[in-house]
């Protein structure tokens, strides 16, 4: 897309709001669906780790995943968990420890089947298995005494995978008991084995406290990470919201000085028609009376909620609001802040209609400009604007255009929060128009609005 501004005479098209032409797809949308999207993505990229322990303890772990294969994981690992460790359980207590086939078979299930339950209730696997390893322990105490006792290899395995599922579900206070439980059984059975074997129990006791504190800290880190995300992202929309309100009220009270003069007009013309007018009759008299009594008690209602807007900062702005002829001063002042920045308008011909623009879609345009050319002096200070006015058929067209700052020199503002469009969305959804803006591909960015001139009875919701 090329910078040039178009050339005098030549009334500027904005693209079209709806197709998204002209880099409309490059720039979120500032407040609708697509912020709550926005904010929801945040939430969910802070909170990553946390994704799998999930709000409900009842919930499977990564539930909450966004994708069905990262939901299906933990089931997939539990299982070939469950897979390899009943085989080789049942095989090593039949020929290394001399356990009968059958209840080798039915230990190794009762051990190693609750990882499995351990996806969704782990602290209810636990029971099974903690339950499972200290039966399973009996027969060993018979067997050939060189071998590891009291717990299996495959036994280890499994507590340490089920100590990963119980760290990342439960809370610290149980992982406490649950570590406190296995040093109590360890060391107890410990002391019944025979002193010529491997003594896994310590072993154990290690390898279970370290996951279990690992798992927590780690769990509790990404809890506190997604915490500080969603408050993050709450505060954003408490601000977009606060700028909003702030905006509206901001717009309420430069409304009321365009009405009040219109209102004021109608009184001073109501009061005068009888000294204007000759030959009026008394039911004209009293109706011009009636006219003249109801614009001024809406005049009086009128400051009465200007007051209500007004802040403490504001009361004694008086000024009368400015508009489209105002925008020659406006640039000249961009200038001298060392910002190159040019007007153009339309035909001379077409000049006389900007007269007739109605002083709401006045004020808009002068402050959506305003506002463009504030965000180049934060975003891009120095570079060169082009500023354009035109009328296309029943409507005002206001583009403005700014090349990439000549320099790569620092913005006033590192963080933009978008804040500012969120005023010229408002003042375009007052009149009924529509809004672009976007970056440009060559560097720079593009503000076009388009304000119908003939104002709708009430903006779009």
């Amino acid at each position: 897309m090329s910078t040039q501004p178009p050339p005098p005479g030549h009334a500027p098209r904005p693209p079209d709001e709806e197709s998204g032409r002209g880099g409309r797809r490059a720039v979120p949308r500032i407040l609708g669906r697509d912020s709550r999207g926005v904010g929801a993505r945040l939430v969910a990229a802070g909170s990553a780790l946390t994704v799998a322990v999930g709000g409900d303890r009842s919930e499977p772990l990564l539930a909450k995943a966004p994708k069905a294969w990262m939901r299906l994981l933990p089931y997939l690992v539990a299982l070939s968990f469950v897979a390899v460790l009943i085989p080789v359980t049942t095989q090593v207590l039949s020929n290394d420890y001399g356990v009968n086939g059958g209840l080798a078979g039915a230990i190794g299930v009762a051990q190693s089947a609750p990882l499995l339950l351990a996806v969704s209730r782990p602290l209810a696997a636990w029971y099974i298995v903690i339950v499972a390893a200290v039966l399973g322990t009996i027969p060993l105490f018979h067997g050939d005494a060189h071998h590891p006792s009291p717990w299996t290899p495959m036994i280890v395995v499994g507590y340490v995978v089920l100590c990963i599922a119980l760290a990342l579900r439960e809370s610290r206070r149980t992982l406490i008991r649950i570590w406190l439980v296995t040093v109590v059984v360890s060391i107890a059975l410990g002391m019944l084995r025979d002193r010529s074997s491997q003594d896994t129990g310590v072993l154990l006791i290690v390898l279970s406290g370290g996951v279990l504190l690992l798992g927590a800290l780690l769990r509790e880190r990404g809890e506190t990470r997604r915490k500080l995300v969603e408050q993050e992202t709450i505060s954003e929309a408490e601000r977009t919201r606060r700028t909003l309100l702030e905006e509206r009220a901001r717009i309420a009270r430069e409304l009321h000085d365009v009405v009040a003069h219109h209102m004021s007009v109608i009184t001073v013309q109501a009061d005068s028609a009888p000294y204007r007018l000759h030959e009026l009759t008394d039911e004209a008299r009293s109706e011009f009376a009636s006219i003249a009594a109801g614009a001024r008690e809406s005049l009086t209602e009128m400051r009465r909620l200007l007051a209500v807007l007004r802040s403490e900062d504001t009361q004694g702005d008086l000024a009368p609001q400015p508009g489209i002829a105002h925008l020659r001063q406006l640039v000249e002042a961009t200038i001298r802040g060392g910002v190159p920045a040019e007007l153009s308008y339309p035909e001379l011909a077409l000049v006389a209609q900007l007269a007739d623009v109605p002083p709401t879609v006045d004020l808009s345009a002068y402050r959506i400009v305003q506002e463009a050319l504030s965000n180049v002096v934060r975003h891009a200070p120095g570079a060169r604007t082009q500023i354009s006015i035109g009328l296309d058929e029943d409507a005002l067209l206001v583009i403005v255009v700014n090349g990439p700052a000549p320099e790569p020199a620092s913005p006033l503002e590192s963080t933009g929060t978008g804040h500012g469009l969120v005023g010229m969305r408002e003042r375009v959804r007052l009149v009924g128009g529509t809004l672009d803006v976007g970056p440009l591909r060559a560097g720079g960015f593009r503000v076009a609005a388009r304000l119908p001139l003939s104002v709708p009875d009430s903006p779009p919701a």
